[in-house]
């Protein structure tokens, strides 16, 4: 009778120790499940003028080499190829969520205009944030491309899925899109006409900075090019980055800093459009960290930071 009851007692704990080792296996592996689980990110932008919060119908004073207040009417700009860094330094790419709005495969808009007041060519929706996931870790960095890639930058809007169907931020299909997009008006401050330089420039209300692909080879404005002179694109990398805490801000007056925002060269766009022989790009186009007419620029971007 003894020996039953032992033998019966022996095969519970028998039982028990079973069920206390497969729980133990589910526990890990739930664990690792959600150790493994992708991580979801919410990276954050802040456009500037002069360290102060972009607003349309507010006005900036103190912009440019002389000084001039600016009153912006208009800022967007498409990111792509997005990826933060691990602790081994390797890139990693953010797979974006595709919310049939703001972002597309790998390429985002960011709008920081709501079509109020002098940006009332705009739209009153707004995104200031890109939106995605990485695979669980640690990262400390991040990277992007300002830029539409290449093989999406010369196609048909009309046809194209948003954000790529925005119309405002197109060219042509030679040229592509505008990469960045800021437009507002300008009055002179009290350096004004210190940079006219012997009459090459004329005065101007307003001042606007439309980056995108230049020299783009094609048979016509209507037919996408095989290449691209001038792809424009901006390549930012960033440390000590952390996707819950950091900002990246754009600071469009630190990128005008060294520019006479209220003239504007003679036969020429108003502002900066980019292309060749522009007098009113060399300063533009240096402080975005990019060749310019045959010059290398001559140091680091200053339009883009972290906060």
């Amino acid at each position: 009778m003894q020996f039953q009851r032992r033998r019966a007692l022996h095969k519970s704990l028998q039982l028990t120790c079973a069920a206390l080792s497969l729980w133990g296996a589910v526990a890990l592996a739930q664990i690792a499940a959600a150790d493994s689980a992708p991580l979801a990110i919410n990276l954050q932008f802040a456009a500037l003028i002069n360290g102060q919060p972009f607003e349309c119908g507010k006005s900036y004073p103190e912009v440019g080499s002389t000084k001039a207040t600016l009153t912006p009417t208009d800022l967007r700009l498409f990111v792509s190829e997005v990826a933060l860094v691990n602790s081994l330094g390797e890139a990693v790419p953010v797979k974006l969520a595709q919310d049939g709005v703001w972002q597309l495969d790998d390429i985002a808009l960011l709008d920081f205009e709501n079509g109020a007041g002098p940006c009332r060519n705009g739209t009153a929706a707004v995104n200031t944030t890109v939106r995605g996931t990485v695979p669980a870790g640690q990262y400390r960095g991040l990277r992007f491309t300002v830029g539409v890639p290449f093989a999406r930058n010369h196609g048909d809007p009309t046809l194209a899925t948003s954000p790529l169907n925005n119309t405002a931020m197109f060219w042509s299909w030679q040229g592509g899109y505008r990469f960045i997009k800021f437009d507002a008006s300008s009055k002179p401050g009290a350096n004004a006409g210190a940079a006219t330089d012997a009459g090459n420039f004329t005065a101007a209300s307003g001042f606007a900075v439309h980056l995108g692909s230049t020299q783009c080879a094609s048979a016509s404005a209507t037919e996408p090019p095989g290449a691209c002179k001038n792809p424009n694109r901006m390549l930012l990398k960033f440390e000590n980055y952390d996707p819950a805490k950091t900002i990246v801000a754009i600071d469009m007056g630190a990128a005008l800093a060294a520019t006479n925002v209220t003239v504007n060269a003679r036969r020429s766009s108003p502002g900066c459009m980019s292309f060749e022989k522009d007098a009113d790009c060399n300063a533009v186009m240096d402080a975005m960290g990019l060749p310019y007419d045959g010059l290398a620029p001559s140091g680091a971007q200053k339009l883009f930071g972290l906060r």
